[in-house]
């Protein structure tokens, strides 16, 4: 077996998709040492008996045990980090991050939505190095992070955490990787045979871009509108004026990407047909709305409405769930206290 460059791994945010990443790795074979950056109830139930990752329809949990902290410095530098965090928790998690860099360390990004970076060596936009303020708060994440260090990630996986230390996946999902530039480089090669070994399903594509934008139709739509319903994605779709609605906030989001030089492969209606076969899902914003949580909005819905001011696209039914979901938002905050 070739040897990998990767000795210390970090996965940083060990939630439901981290913390299942994170298992796998340190229960596959290898030389690698396996850390997470977590916290709370969570960190302290992973530190006493490690991750119980309940595979999708599995009798048994895999348990895997791994240095955590919650403190990244207290770890040595990395040579690669895998981030489970949500696109608006990155911001206060830069100065731990800087702290686990090297010179030579990349950075698996797993978000939903438009991130930071993602103008970074894009030769389909015309914007090329354009930064988003809204996603990249004083420009921190671009200037101690490094875009030249990411590698995009798009997850196809159903991950909860069921109680501390617990995660389940809901179905064998699998991860696409992508270079901002498009190349198939040596790192991003190196950096999904390691997965591949530790059971991840992975797959490398030259237009990540488009892998974003096909994932965040169904984002921008069922996120939101799942959190100000509190239905399940099969509820919404039963719901003829609430399927309509995502219909439409599709519709917002593929005309913003294609404005913006990505090609979708699937329609709206065939996306539409597509979404009614998943059945009775709970979004993550619904998951972090019952939770108290503060949610994602900014990488799924805000950004879909400046990039249509951006390229000149009309976006009104997204911009109104916007200021909607922004509401919900700060209400649920202030009712958990």
């Amino acid at each position: 077996m070739t040897s990998s460059p990767f000795k210390n791994i970090c996965i940083y945010g060990a939630g439901a998709l981290g913390g299942a990443i994170a298992a796998k790795l340190a229960s596959s074979s290898g030389q690698a040492q396996i850390s997470v950056v977590a916290r709370g109830a969570h960190l302290e139930a992973i530190r006493s008996g490690g991750i119980r990752l309940w595979e999708a329809d599995a009798d048994q949990p895999l348990v895997a045990q791994m240095t955590a902290t919650d403190d990244a410095g207290e770890l040595p530098p990395q040579d690669l980090i895998i981030t489970g965090l949500k696109g608006h928790q990155l911001a206060a998690a830069v100065p731990g991050i800087a702290k686990l860099l090297h010179a030579g360390t990349r950075v698996v990004m797993i978000l939903n939505g438009v991130p930071w970076w993602y103008f970074h060596r894009d030769r389909q936009s015309g914007h090329a190095e354009h930064q988003m303020e809204e996603l990249d708060p004083n420009g921190d994440l671009w200037r101690l992070i490094g875009p030249e260090r990411v590698i995009g990630c798009v997850a196809y996986q159903g991950a909860e955490v069921v109680g501390p230390g617990e995660v389940r996946l809901a179905n064998n999902g699998h991860f696409i990787l992508g270079e901002p530039s498009g190349e198939t480089t040596a790192d991003i090669e190196a950096i999904a045979a390691v997965l591949q070994r530790a059971g991840v399903k992975i797959s490398i594509s030259e237009r990540i871009r488009d892998d974003i934008w096909s994932k965040l139709m169904g984002n921008a739509a069922f996120n939101p509108i799942s959190a100000l319903t509190r239905a399940l994605m099969s509820d919404i779709m039963n719901d003829p004026a609430l399927s309509a609605m995502v219909g439409q906030v599709m519709s917002e989001v593929k005309a913003v990407a294609e404005a913006l030089g990505s090609h979708l492969a699937l329609s709206v209606e065939e996306r539409l047909d597509r979404s009614r076969q998943i059945g009775s899902v709970r979004t993550s914003m619904l998951q972090d709305l019952l939770a108290g949580k503060a949610l994602e909005i900014t990488p799924l819905v805000g950004v879909v409405v400046s990039l249509g001011k951006l390229t000149g696209v009309a976006t009104p039914v997204s911009a109104t769930i916007l200021a909607l979901v922004t509401q919900l938002d700060r209400n649920n905050l202030l009712a958990a206290g």
